[in-house]
């Protein structure tokens, strides 16, 4: 096999066990077709693994094995690791909905593999992966035995990589990707995969939506950019006096609406209110002691940095000002690229900007189905805080 050879002190990260290789680190590239497996070498010759490469992209290379395990061998033992360690920490009778396959959390770059029952939705960012596709579906049909693989790969980093975005049905039953109905912590939700955000639910605020539940017996509650209303369902199952839901998704909301038809919670558990969350929560008039802040990414690429800090103080600055006395606001940042201590920054000057005391209680992190890979810490994205506000 041909190989990619780095520059002279360009190796460090490949013999950390990082996953990526910047373009600057790269002496030469054989001709090849972007997306093809190479053999990484140092500048002195030593094998170091083996890598897909992409000359389009400002990571060029991503390490799919490192020493000498064939590129094949690698992806079957990474997807066996996978799904083993989901296997020992769910309980398919309780929670049936799992994500499978966190890209480099789970050392295979590129690839998300969500499970929802028997539906598995799977998201590829990288011209490596996709050229790797036919492998990887042989190998999760094989070992997952899936009612019905799909694929959502509507992702922005494809453009990057050369990609057209793809949605369409890679195996078994169309039906399962227009709805599954799954099981979290014993209750049940919807998921329309091909109509949805992302690949149909968030799952890793699963152990989040425990916390709701645990907290919120007899708290007016308000679920914001709330979705298919997964935490207005969890804030009345622990015995909320109320739950609103207010999203800018019509669609979402009724969706949400059936979410609390199938656990069995009446209409008049609470509001659905089609609305933009930054102006709801300008309104005076607002009556909650518990406020959940879940927006979407507001950074989708390093430049947006600044801007996405303007977003995330002004809805928490907001929400700290109209929550009760003695409330809780519960705060998440999902941007890769709002690190944890600039999110808690942001929280700060929030705070300070709306003249109460704060107190964080707790800090929270993305759910264990959404490994962090100890050499890789871009995997962790989500960052969460439960604030107390006097």
């Amino acid at each position: 096999m041909d190989s990619a050879i780095l520059k002279p002190g360009k190796d460090k990260a490949v013999r950390n066990r990082h996953h990526w290789i910047f373009s600057g680190a790269v002496a030469r590239l054989p001709d090849i077709d972007d997306g093809d497996i190479l053999a990484v070498r140092s500048a002195d010759g030593e094998h170091l693994g083996y890598a897909y490469f992409n000359r389009r992209s400002s990571i060029a290379g991503r390490m799919i094995s490192f020493g000498k395990t064939l590129p094949e061998d690698a992806i079957r033992e990474s997807l066996g690791q996978a799904l083993a360690l989901r296997k020992a920490f769910f309980d398919p009778a309780v929670t049936n909905a799992r994500r499978l396959v966190n890209a480099e959390g789970d050392a295979l770059p590129g690839l998300v593999a969500d499970l929802y029952d028997d539906v598995l939705v799977v998201q590829i960012a990288t011209r490596g992966m996709d050229k790797l596709k036919p492998l990887l579906l042989e190998i999760l049909v094989e070992t997952v035995k899936p009612r019905t693989v799909y694929e959502k790969s509507d992702l922005p980093a494809r453009r990057e990589e050369g990609l057209e975005e793809f949605e369409g049905l890679l195996y078994g039953d169309r039906a399962g990707a227009d709805q599954v109905d799954i099981l979290e912590n014993g209750l049940p939700f919807r998921v329309r995969p091909s109509r949805s955000q992302k690949t149909g639910f968030y799952l890793d605020q699963r152990e989040m939506r425990g916390l709701v539940r645990r907290l919120a017996k007899g708290r007016r509650v308000l679920n914001a950019f709330s979705y298919t209303g997964a935490f207005t369902v969890c804030a009345l199952k622990g015995g909320a006096a109320r739950a609103d839901s207010v999203d800018s998704s019509e669609a979402a909301l009724g969706l949400a609406e059936e979410n609390l038809e199938l656990n069995g919670l009446p209409s008049s558990s609470g509001y659905f209110i089609a609305a933009d969350v930054f102006e709801f929560l300008r309104s005076p008039d607002l009556d909650y002691d518990f406020i959940i802040l879940d927006p979407p990414a507001f950074a989708k690429k390093r430049t947006d940095v600044v801007q996405a800090c303007r977003g995330y103080k002004d809805i928490n600055r907001l929400a700290v000002q109209r929550v009760r006395p003695g409330g809780l606001v519960l705060t998440f940042s999902c941007s890769h690229f709002i690190e944890a201590a600039l999110f808690r920054q942001v929280v700060f000057q929030a705070s300070l900007e709306a003249g109460r005391r704060v107190r964080i209680l707790q800090e929270h992190r993305q759910a264990a189905d959404h490994p962090v890979n100890v050499y890789h810490p871009e995997t962790a994205y989500l960052k969460g805080l439960l604030l107390y506000v006097d």
